[in-house]
């Protein structure tokens, strides 16, 4: 069974997207947000510390209010870039990562209860 999860698409918050939703900024942020959603977990992470990197001074919390995302999440994006992980690994998260397979917790509880 193959689950569909959609992402929403971000709607900007900034100043300059409330005051003219037709201009040009707010076309801009919307295609940023269209592509985000598009990215997995890392991608979007390192697009936007990308972004915040381009913006200077202040481009952090600026990406963050029109990304969506957190600061965090794109300081550790921008961090990802600057030591430039060339080694290209295949997974987006950690190996191991994650709940434990129902079979695994029911062996456990077993091998608990039979002691």
């Amino acid at each position: 069974m193959v689950e569909n999860h959609q992402k929403r698409l971000h709607l900007c918050t900034c100043q300059q997207c409330q005051q003219r939703p037709l201009g040009e900024t707010a076309a801009l942020h919307s295609s940023i947000n269209r592509v985000l959603v598009i990215l997995n977990e890392k991608s979007r992470r390192r697009f936007a510390g990308l972004l915040a990197m381009q913006g200077g001074y202040g481009g952090v919390q600026y990406f963050a209010r029109v990304t969506g995302l957190s600061r965090t999440t794109i300081l550790r994006g921008q961090r990802e870039i600057e030591l430039a992980d060339a080694a290209g690994e295949s997974r987006i998260r950690v190996a191991g990562g994650g709940r434990l397979l129902f079979e695994k917790n029911n062996r456990k509880s077993q091998l608990r209860s039979t002691r």
